[in-house]
């Protein structure tokens, strides 16, 4: 075999290989981005399922309760919506209630106990801040989804949930609003910072509001 026909032979191989180079490029670059997708939904429904939670035990009072209660003062406290004063004009959620007699835990999955309430009232919050850590200049692929509670010492905290977070978005829904509760439309979305863009949206009603 001389020379030429060496050639025209990895011609013919780089004709031949090329369509399948480029398949399995576009399969590999098709995957990345499918495990990207599920990532992000499966930390945009952790963080729904938690906001629910909270949504729903907003305002809870218990009966067995002998502390002297200021109803009004708590009663208006027990869910806020802050509208567009977050990153990216994101929304912040805040829902507080007292301590029921089973097993209460926190957005972060701590016990709730009595040294992790402030006026005899549990707190959690949710919003969108900037990602920390990264240095000037560097691409930040959205915000962080923040919980907030409070430590032991009755002391607000914030912790992330989640990560590429564009916008946290808390909606009422009055003409789904029934027998004095209240609806939310609660909305995030979710980017890697490049081709993924996704919404996740699901509806609460409260349970324990006067």
């Amino acid at each position: 075999m001389n020379l030429l026909e060496c050639l025209v032979g990895i011609a013919l191989c780089i004709l031949l290989l090329n369509p399948l180079l480029k398949t399995s490029a576009d399969l590999l670059v098709k995957q990345i981005e499918y495990e990207k997708s599920q990532a992000l939904a499966s930390e945009a429904e952790r963080a729904l399922e938690l906001i629910g939670r909270s949504i729903r035990m907003a305002g809870y009072q218990n009966m067995k309760s002998k502390q002297q209660r200021n109803n009004g003062k708590n009663n208006a406290l027990a869910l806020e919506v802050q509208k567009g004063i977050g990153y990216q004009r994101s929304d912040y959620l805040t829902t507080r209630h007292e301590l029921s007699d089973g097993v209460d835990f926190d957005c972060i999955g701590n016990r709730l106990t009595s040294d992790r309430l402030k006026n005899n009232l549990a707190l959690q919050g949710f919003f969108v801040d900037k990602q920390a850590g990264f240095p000037k200049g560097v691409k930040v692929n959205g915000g962080s989804l923040m919980c907030q509670s409070l430590d032991r010492q009755g002391r607000i905290q914030n912790t992330t949930l989640a990560n590429g977070v564009n916008a946290f978005i808390v909606d009422e829904l009055k003409s789904q609003s029934v027998e004095g509760q209240k609806a939310f439309r609660v909305r995030l979305e979710m980017t890697d910072g490049a081709l993924i863009q996704r919404d996740f949206e699901r509806t609460f009603t409260t349970r324990n509001l006067p």
